[in-house]
Formats: C-alpha cells, structure tokens, sequence
C-alpha cells in the first residue's frame, strides 16, 4: 500500500521568534515594520491603505448620500433618527422624476450627443496624430505648439465669438455644432486625444511600418493595418474620456446644440434636464394634479434625478472598469 504524503508542519512564527537570538529579533523586527528590498514594511503599507480609505471616503459618501437619499420617503427626510437606511424603498422618488425628465427620450438624444463627436474624435485625432508621429514636414512643431496652446487656452475666451460663428453659419440648435468641430479635429478637448494617440504612435517601432512598405503597403495601409491595431489601449482612453466629457457638459450643449438662446431646438440632455429640473418638475406635477397623484418637489427626488443623470456613466464604467484603468495606465494620464 502506497503510503500518504505527510504534509510538513506548520511554521510557528511567534515561537520562531521568541526563540530567536536578540540580534536575529532585531533584524526582523526592522524587516517587519521597515519592509525590505523585496517587500515593504507594514508602517509604509499602512500609511498607503490609511490614505487610500480615507480619499476613497471623500469621493464615496456622496455618492452613498445621494443613493440612500433617492430612496426615502418625504417623512424619512423629516425624522432625524433616519440618517441613511430609509424605513422602505420609495421607488416613486424615481419614477416621478423618470417622468419629469422624459428620461428614455433624453437618454437616447443624449447618446447620440455625446456618442457621435466621441467617435469622429477618436477616428479624427488618430489619423491626425499618426501624421505627427510619424512624417516630418516644415511647420511640424509649431503647428504641435499651436495645439498645445489652444488647449491651454480658457474656453470661455472664444466661446463668444464661436457661438456668432456658428450663427452666421446657422447651425447653433443643430448637432452639426458639434459635429463640424470634431471633423476638423476641434471638438472638446481634441487637443489632448491628438497628444495621446501621437505618443503612442512613436511606439510603434519603425521597423514594422518599413516592413509593411516592402511588401507593398502604403501609408494608409499602413496606418490601418500597422499602427492603429497597436493603439487599443489610446482607441480606448479617447473614447471613454471624450463620451464622459459631452455627457457631463450642460453649458455648450445648451448653448450650441439645445439652442438655450433660440428655443428652436429639439434636442436636450439628461444633464441639461437635470439643470431644468426644478422647473419641469413643477409643470409635471401640475399636469398631474388633475389626477390626484401630484407629489411635491423635495431633496429625494432630487437625488433620485441626480442618479439617473449619471446612472448610464456609473454601468459604462463598470462594464469597462478593468480595461479603463489599462488603458489610463498605458496612456500615462494623471488627474483627470
């Protein structure tokens, strides 16, 4: 009969370290508390985590404020010993201002807002960087340094003189307000997606595209075949950040795109919704008085209206989360 393989005692760390010598104590102590070359300490790792709970908590409790606000009742607001478990889930808060807002209508406009400059962007600004990273031409580095410039540049400065542009030109309440500007690689923060995809062409080692043109590719097969394949991880950065900055801009998509100054538009945002919402609420309950199921405004269903302004970004990202901080990762973006 085969005999079974027994397991090797468990190590006593406790005892080992009793039993150690006052020198040897000493030294493990040190590597404990000081960490070594191969690990860190647990005072440094403890400083890491305490910093990280307690920035994770300034960017968390409104977020948790806000949640457990949209579900309670006008009497929860009211009674003091409710602080953040509503006494039931009050899923009117979020229905009435599903309502107010027109929501599914608004999302939908919305998406097509924010998704369509985000994918000329990202096509745009691809091929514009790869033009920087990869040919050298007179002027190069001063048109680099124009781009720069204009990034750095406020945008309230020329917002004036663009909207009497876009006026002369007929297109403010259209989506073409946003659309020309992204054809031309000039849509919101353009500047800096040109940067990141430029960065990441000059990656792309020299001998591949050589090797594409002897077997008889050109530079636009190059650029499709070679280089773009390569600069996923930027596709990705451009895209997510470009949808996320449209989504969250209310005052040019109402000056440009909603027509705020016309009112001839039809389009709108859940943002631009959220900003109006005081507003549209009121005309929603008074409408709905005659059927006697009017529910006044209050913080509740505010937050509950907050929630579905920005629900569609919250489930984007953690569908995406793991690839997001990849690709934020690869394209060395800090503070955004």
């Amino acid at each position: 009969m085969k005999q079974k393989s027994q397991k090797p005692p468990k190590r006593n760390f406790i005892q080992e370290f009793k039993n150690s010598p006052p020198d040897v104590k000493k030294e493990k102590a040190r590597k404990f508390f000081f960490g070594s070359k191969e690990s860190d300490g647990f005072c440094k790792l403890f400083i890491i985590y305490a910093l990280l709970i307690c920035i994770g908590f300034i960017y968390i409790y409104p977020m948790l404020y806000m949640i457990s606000s949209s579900f309670m009742t006008l009497d929860d607001l009211l009674d003091t010993s409710v602080q953040w478990i509503p006494s039931k889930l009050n899923l009117d808060n979020y229905i009435n201002s599903a309502r107010s807002m027109e929501f599914w209508s608004s999302f939908l406009k919305s998406v097509v807002i924010a998704g369509v400059p985000t994918i000329i962007n990202v096509i745009v600004c691809s091929f514009v960087g790869y033009g920087f990273a990869r040919f050298e031409f007179k002027g190069k580095y001063l048109c680099m340094g124009i781009l720069i410039f204009s990034y750095i540049l406020p945008s309230i400065i020329t917002m004036m003189p663009t909207y009497v542009l876009y006026s002369n030109m007929k297109i403010v309440g259209h989506l073409t307000a946003f659309v020309l500007p992204s054809l031309l690689g000039q849509g919101l923060n353009c500047q800096l997606f040109i940067l990141i995809f430029y960065q990441f062409f000059r990656q792309v080692p020299k001998v591949l595209i050589e090797a594409g043109q002897v077997d008889g590719a050109g530079y636009l097969k190059s650029y499709l075949r070679i280089s773009l394949p390569s600069a996923a991880p930027a596709i990705l950065t451009v895209f997510l950040f470009s949808i996320v900055w449209y989504w969250n801009e209310s005052y040019l998509t109402q000056m440009y795109v909603t027509g705020a100054f016309r009112g001839t538009s039809i389009w709108t945002t859940l943002i631009i919704e959220l900003k109006d919402f005081n507003t549209n609420y009121s005309s929603a309950q008074q409408s709905a008085s005659t059927t006697g199921v009017s529910q006044n405004n209050n913080e509740s269903i505010q937050m509950a209206a907050t929630m579905l302004s920005i629900l569609p970004m919250l489930i984007m990202y953690f569908v995406l989360q793991k690839q997001f901080v990849e690709s934020i990762d690869n394209a060395g973006i800090t503070g955004e």
